[in-house]
């Protein structure tokens, strides 16, 4: 690593200083002045005078959470967007389809906990009644095959690595 390159952070870890560039970027791209941002901040409840913005644009002062809402709120972008890299952050799709990404996986995460969880309660009961286990594993098995049927012809086969 050169000496005039800063460590990787990683993209959670330097969410501070990406809300920095970010509030920069955001007030240049709308032609605002630091003035112009501090009073559309004041005006939406988040109390911010222009030598704060300036400061914080600079890396002078840090940002708080209430404030990073606040630049959020004003310049109409989502949170996780605002602390993002800015280089992802001004390609707005790119971010939207990141933050799709990320909520189809804690989706099928929630899915596949609920289908374990469905799953040991069959089997602690079957445990109890033995005398109907093939019956029921039968009956699961043939039911996952229809539904993974209707799920091919609805989204196309799905093939795990």
């Amino acid at each position: 690593m050169a000496d005039d390159e800063e460590p990787s952070e990683g993209v959670l870890l330097s969410s501070e200083n990406n809300a920095a560039v970010r509030v920069k970027l955001e007030r240049g791209k709308r032609g605002w002045s630091t003035t112009t941002l501090s009073e559309r901040l004041n005006e939406a409840g988040f109390d911010m005078n222009p030598s704060a913005v300036w400061r914080i644009e600079n890396r002078k002062r840090r940002i708080n959470l209430d404030e990073a809402i606040g630049f959020a709120e004003v310049f109409g972008v989502p949170l996780t967007n605002f602390v993002g890299p800015p280089s992802l952050a001004t390609m707005g799709r790119a971010m939207e389809l990141i933050d799709n990404v990320v909520a189809a996986y804690r989706a099928s995460h929630r899915a596949n906990h609920e289908a374990r969880k469905a799953r040991d309660q069959l089997d602690a009961y079957l445990a109890t009644h033995p005398d109907i286990r093939n019956e029921a594993d039968v009956m699961v098995s043939n039911a996952i095959a229809v539904e993974m049927a209707k799920a091919n012809e609805e989204y196309g086969p799905t093939f795990d690595a």
